[in-house]
């Protein structure tokens, strides 16, 4: 599962906050989803064209960043602006349970989609147990 400790979600808010974007507000939300054989993370970025759409992998770090343009018209008067542009970025620390080599990626609707595989190692599974006996105990060894 991925791990938000407290120093690592203080260092996400903060760098999403200094870096995140160029307009308070567009963010990226993100719904974590784990399965039986790999975590999905759902991302909104509205507005976002999928050329825009930057992922990365460096060791532990899933790096991700989008851009929404600036999108008025030429010789527009803007009599309210709430809808936001920029350039928005979040980081996921991955844990070593994750197979790196197999993060697909896909963009539909607003939503982009990384599934990232879990390790064969972090999959769960059935340990079969021996009968060991009465008489005997199990050697250290063995």
């Amino acid at each position: 599962m991925l791990t938000r400790d407290p120093f690592f979600s203080e260092f996400d808010r903060l760098t999403q906050e200094v870096l995140g974007s160029t307009v308070p507000g567009f963010t990226a939300p993100m719904d974590v989803l784990r399965g039986p054989e790999s975590v999905v993370l759902r991302v909104d970025l509205p507005g976002a064209d999928k050329d825009s759409i930057e992922l990365t992998v460096d060791n532990d770090v899933l790096t991700l960043s989008a851009t929404r343009p600036d999108d008025l018209p030429e010789g527009a008067a803007v009599l309210l602006r709430e809808r936001p542009h920029g350039t928005v970025s979040r980081q996921v620390r991955l844990p070593d349970s994750f197979d790196r080599d197999g993060i697909e990626a896909s963009y539909e609707d607003g939503v982009l989609s990384v599934r990232i595989p879990l390790a064969e190692r972090a999959k769960p599974r059935r340990i079969d147990i021996r009968h060991a006996g009465t008489a005997k105990a199990t050697a250290i060894n063995e």
